[in-house]
């Protein structure tokens, strides 16, 4: 397989572009060249904002998947979609657990991919996407607007993979840190009166799942999250156990809760991925060496 992977600098990007490039793809990365790209892979810098700076970098190549890890926005997703017209038979694009955020519910279900229809979403590009407080305040709502975009308009067949709250590897949002930080220094973990579960993904799994739909045919949404969602308590459990120090829970103001601490549910149904083909691990079998790799750090 010849892949483009947008983005790709850090955290399960570079994963992914090493389980490509080591399963035999011919890997090709696009980005503002922040971090040098592993070794193995084509390296193009262009800013996939910019539409002629993407074309001209790319040139006359063409691919037969494209992995978009940095789309944030239909306004990103519009250029990507007129750009890779008649470059690309297949599309890829990693969005979020997020774009379920107004939808679950206190003891509420697992949510199944149809909660959230891209072919049937709607999208405005005279939004301030361009502006980065307010981007960052609509990032779910954001990722939902992309996949509308690409699945409407798109030449080219779209898979968009839902990614659950990535652990371990180079992790750079410290959320994990957060907890075995504080529970190892008997400091108070701030979460809701009553946590509801969120579901978690391996960081190595991930970028497997990434690189396995980059050389599937579906298309569509599919939610990809390890079994066994967790709410906050029970991460905290869990990081007692590991650690030996016992975690001190409080309640408080919405501006002291700590990450991954929901009042609602955020669990995901994985019912279609098993049907594909990919069986996720559950989340016992990996979360003691990632709180492991955590504390070490």
């Amino acid at each position: 397989m010849d892949v483009c992977v947008i983005g790709g600098s850090r955290h399960f990007g570079r994963r992914l572009i090493g389980e490509l490039r080591d399963a035999g793809a011919v890997v090709t990365v696009v980005n503002r060249g922040s971090t040098p790209a592993p070794e193995g892979v084509t390296h193009l810098l262009a800013d996939r904002d910019d539409e002629a700076a993407l074309r001209t970098v790319l040139g006359g190549r063409r691919f037969d998947a494209v992995v978009d890890q940095v789309c944030y926005s239909p306004l990103q997703a519009a250029v990507a979609a007129r750009v890779f017209a008649g470059r690309t038979r297949r599309y890829v694009l990693t969005s979020t657990v997020e774009v379920y955020a107004e939808l679950g519910r206190p003891g509420g279900p697992a949510v199944p991919e149809e909660a959230v229809d891209p072919s049937a979403g709607s999208f405005d590009l005279e939004l301030p996407w361009a502006d980065g407080p307010f981007l960052e305040d609509h990032y779910g709502e954001g990722k939902r607007q992309a996949e509308a975009l690409l699945t409407r308009e798109a030449s080219f067949d779209v898979a968009v993979v839902r990614t659950a709250h990535v652990l371990g590897g180079a992790d750079f949002t410290g959320r994990l840190a957060h907890y075995v930080e504080r529970i190892e220094r008997g400091l108070p973990v701030v979460v809701h009166p009553v946590p509801q579960p969120a579901s978690f993904v391996h960081e190595p799994e991930i970028a497997r799942f990434l690189a396995w739909t980059a050389a599937a045919d579906f298309t569509g949404p599919v939610n990809a999250a390890s079994h066994e969602a967790l709410e906050a308590r029970q991460l905290c459990a869990a990081i007692g156990g590991v650690t030996g120090a016992e975690p001190k829970l409080t309640t408080g103001p919405d501006e002291l809760l700590s990450p991954f601490s929901f009042d609602r549910c955020y669990a995901m149904d994985t019912g279609r991925a098993s049907r594909l083909g990919f069986g996720f691990s559950p989340v016992a079998d990996w979360l003691p060496r990632v709180i492991k790799e955590a504390r070490d750090r």
